[in-house]
C-alpha cells in the first residue's frame, strides 16, 4: 500500500505514463491502474480522462499527497 505516488509526466503531453512510489520505484500507468481499482491503494482512485484512465490521490487539504504536485 502506497502513501505517496508521484506521477512522472512522461507521456507525450506530459500526461503520466507512468508513476514513482517511494520505496517501490517506477510504475506502469496500466499496472497502478489496476492496483488502485483492485484497492490495493486505498488514498487513491481512478480517473478516466478521454478514454484513458489515470491515477489521483483522494482528496484531502495536504498539497503533499496530490499525484501532481
Amino acid at each position: 500500500m502506497a502513501n505517496h505516488i508521484n506521477g512522472n509526466a512522461d507521456g507525450s503531453n506530459g500526461q503520466n505514463e507512468s508513476y514513482t512510489i517511494p520505496g517501490r520505484g517506477v510504475v506502469k500507468r496500466s499496472q497502478l491502474v489496476s492496483e488502485v481499482k483492485k484497492n490495493k491503494h486505498p488514498n487513491f482512485h481512478v480517473i478516466d480522462i478521454n478514454g484513458e484512465e489515470y491515477v489521483r490521490a483522494n482528496p484531502n487539504k495536504k498539497k503533499i499527497d496530490n499525484v501532481d504536485k
